[in-house]
């Protein structure tokens, strides 16, 4: 059973960093294509990140050069290092995979960008 649990989110300052965890069970996140997504108040899910099973990275426009997709193959974690936070970058943060055409998420993690 494929679990995924998002952890690291918080309150910080315009202009800080934070990273966010997402610890893996039941698949092995080198083998597949993960992925981060964010949705804020009453908007519609967005994607922000992803690192392939090839350690290919891509980036929404929207953070590129601020936020960085990671992923540590020994602890099956996959990490989003998030810096120069913007208000705008308020929401709640998800990690993803499809794993044999199924769509896997865990429960979120809020980060709040506020001074």
């Amino acid at each position: 059973q494929v679990q995924l649990v998002e952890s690291g989110g918080g309150l910080v300052q315009p202009g800080g960093s934070l990273r966010l965890s997402c610890a893996a069970s039941g698949i092995m996140v080198s083998s597949y294509a993960m992925a981060w997504y964010r949705q804020a108040p009453g908007k519609q899910r967005e994607w922000v990140a992803i690192i392939s099973s090839g350690d290919t990275r891509n980036h929404a426009d929207s953070v590129k050069g601020r936020f960085t997709i990671s992923r540590d193959n020994a602890k099956n974690m996959v990490y989003l290092q998030m810096n120069s936070l913007k208000p705008e970058d308020t929401a709640v943060y998800y990690c993803n995979v499809d794993v044999r055409s199924r769509r896997y998420w865990g429960q979120g993690t809020q980060v709040t960008v506020s001074s």
